[in-house]
């Protein structure tokens, strides 16, 4: 089995009344969440809507950069 692991540039929009997934023209991602950036609630919203996006795993998902900022990169195995 080949394994194949993909990179996004995305920008987080916490606090949006509602959930969801942008692409821009240059192929980021813009993710609009309702919660807020407080302990890591934002980043916990965004994996699961990124499980939810993609029919993944939430265990497929890392936050390679960007924990605590908006523009983050992530990892889907």
């Amino acid at each position: 089995m080949k394994l194949i692991m993909t990179k996004l540039s995305l920008t987080i929009k916490p606090g949006s009344s509602q959930e969801k997934i942008v692409e821009n023209n240059d192929g980021s991602l813009v993710v609009y969440l309702r919660a807020k950036p407080h302990d890591g609630e934002a980043n916990t919203a965004l994996i699961k809507l990124l499980s939810k996006h993609f029919h993944i795993g939430k265990t497929s998902i890392t936050i390679i950069s960007g924990a605590k900022s908006r523009n983050k990169v992530i990892e889907i195995q």
